[in-house]
């Protein structure tokens, strides 16, 4: 018996192949996100953001994911970015304003670049932070010392120290991570 079709007998006999195809099940994820990718392209910052795709459900991220380059593979200065939909990926957007970010230093080898950028991103979506309505999106900017980061809303220090918590622990990060606010130069707190 096949997967897509198989033979059914009618009331007058007839064995005609039918059709038992029925839509892919998808599995929903909580929000819809943004894929953005900063060119690099123009002297204006604002220009060089396009937005690549939206997705909605696991299956989305997945097509996604085999389709696109994998931050190791993006030209120096060029960045990925995955914001929940309606959020820019920017400092000034309303969300992100008073909130910051938690940040991971990595060399661009993709020995560890991609698999930590692909943990996070699934952490995110996945909703696995205590605080998941403070999680805004992750940025991976390639440069020589190239950095990922999780964005956060919000001032609120033990929510976010949780966050951090959370993204040391899971991704398995023996070093410090640093916590900075969007309107700072210098770290406001380590994990």
């Amino acid at each position: 018996m096949s997967a897509l079709s198989s033979q059914h007998e009618t009331r007058d006999g007839d064995t005609s192949l039918q059709s038992e195809s029925s839509p892919a099940i998808k599995h929903p994820l909580e929000h819809t996100w943004s894929y953005w990718l900063y060119t690099n392209k123009s002297k204006e910052w604002i220009h060089n953001l396009v937005e690549l795709s939206t997705f909605a459900t696991v299956e989305d991220y997945w097509c996604l994911y085999h389709y696109m380059k994998l931050p190791s593979e993006l030209n120096h200065g060029q960045d990925y970015m995955i914001f929940k939909k309606g959020i820019q990926p920017t400092w000034e957007d309303p969300i992100n304003e008073k909130g910051g970010r938690w940040i991971i230093c990595e060399s661009k080898s993709a020995r560890n670049l991609d698999p930590l950028w692909l943990d996070l991103i699934l952490l995110m979506i996945g909703e696995n932070f205590e605080h998941p309505d403070l999680i805004c999106g992750v940025v991976v900017n390639i440069k020589a010392k190239s950095k990922i980061s999780l964005w956060t809303r919000g001032e609120d220090k033990q929510k976010n120290m949780k966050i951090g918590k959370t993204v040391k622990e899971k991704l398995n990060i023996n070093r410090n991570i640093s916590y900075f606010n969007h309107n700072t130069t210098s770290a406001k707190y380590f994990v």
